[in-house]
């Protein structure tokens, strides 16, 4: 099938220019003008729109059972909406629980996306560590494709990978070629927070951003890059929210060292206002982890963006139905954190580009 895209503005990585495109069976052919296609070519008139490559957003948890519930988008109803906003592949996250086989978490996942309306891939979370799971990351990586590798260094008493854990696992994906992410929140400290936010009475939305407050990221940030420059590896630092985080990775990045840093259009368009909103169900829809924080401290994750310092995917998806949330009891410790943007993914970016 030949396809002739005419008369739009075609964007590239390094340039925007009016051109055609042509495609044959899928795969583009020619970007130009004039270009010479058969008489039989489709043509679409793309005048007045821009025409640029489909968005990857390696960021996703579709139909993720978390904290007793499960996120309201599966695998098709999540990638149609992309697609509906140009999102055309996830990378969603396999995350076994503790002492689950990272194959059978995989098969699981794998089983998941099978319905799924766009292309799909997956980063792994490392859960726990045994000789199993050295092996099992082995067979991810030479028989499937897995190339990257989950750690929450949040989460205390459920996924939450401690030091035991990242080194060994950092270590093991050097060895593999694959590079390591991290959720990067000092899951300690955040758990000592809630216990104090609880005991005093505080339960709802407000509390969120006390119980984690930019240190909490700044450290888990400054210690996953200092074992992944020991151990030599290449490190991703996933939804970098505040300037405490940034400034690790930045002086990491000064210093040579492989450090990428992914900011989410949430963190950058919403401060810790939503939680005090005089509407609970607002406030408990914007719950995220790590949270929004005050617009001077998030202002310079935007900068660092245009800077080429971190990188602006399409936001996290991991939908939670506003009834799924159950914290009006509980909040600081008990409700699944996620926004639901992905159909509004690009949008989104226009305001900062």
């Amino acid at each position: 099938m030949s396809i002739l895209i005419k008369g739009g503005t075609v964007v590239t990585a390094d340039q925007t220019r009016r051109a055609d495109i042509y495609t044959e069976d899928g795969e583009i052919k020619a970007i130009g003008l004039d270009i010479d296609v058969p008489r039989n070519a489709e043509i679409i008139d793309a005048g007045g729109h821009y025409v640029m490559p489909g968005g990857i957003d390696p960021h996703t948890h579709m139909q993720l059972p978390f904290m007793g519930t499960v996120a309201s988008e599966d695998f098709y109803t999540g990638t149609a909406a992309g697609l509906a906003g140009g999102t055309t592949m996830i990378i969603d996250f396999v995350i076994p629980n503790p002492q689950q086989p990272l194959m059978d978490a995989y098969k699981q996942w794998r089983g998941w996306a099978e319905k799924a309306a766009a292309d799909y891939s997956f980063h792994v979370a490392v859960t726990w560590w045994d000789n199993s799971v050295h092996a099992d990351m082995g067979r991810l990586v030479t028989e499937e494709g897995v190339n990257s590798f989950k750690h929450f260094m949040a989460y205390k008493n459920a996924i939450m990978a401690g030091d035991d854990i990242l080194f060994p696992s950092f270590s093991r994906a050097m060895e593999l070629g694959a590079i390591p992410t991290v959720h990067a929140e000092n899951g300690e400290m955040v758990y000592q927070l809630q216990q104090k936010l609880l005991a005093a009475g505080i339960t709802g939305p407000e509390g969120h951003p006390l119980s984690r407050p930019p240190e909490v990221e700044g450290e888990a940030a400054a210690r996953a890059i200092r074992f992944a420059n020991v151990i030599g590896v290449p490190l991703y630092i996933v939804h970098v929210s505040a300037s405490d985080a940034l400034e690790e990775i930045t002086r990491a990045r000064n210093a040579g060292q492989r450090v990428f840093g992914e900011v989410l259009a949430g963190h950058l368009l919403v401060d810790d206002s939503v939680y005090r909103h005089p509407d609970w169900q607002t406030a408990a829809a914007h719950v995220m982890s790590p949270p929004s924080v005050t617009k001077s401290i998030k202002t310079p994750c935007g900068v660092a963006c245009n800077r080429a310092i971190c990188k602006p995917p399409p936001p996290t998806i991991a939908v939670f139905a506003p009834i799924k949330k159950p914290w009006a009891k509980m909040i600081s410790r008990k409700s699944p954190m996620a926004p639901p943007v992905s159909k509004t993914a690009w949008p989104c970016y226009g305001p900062m580009a």
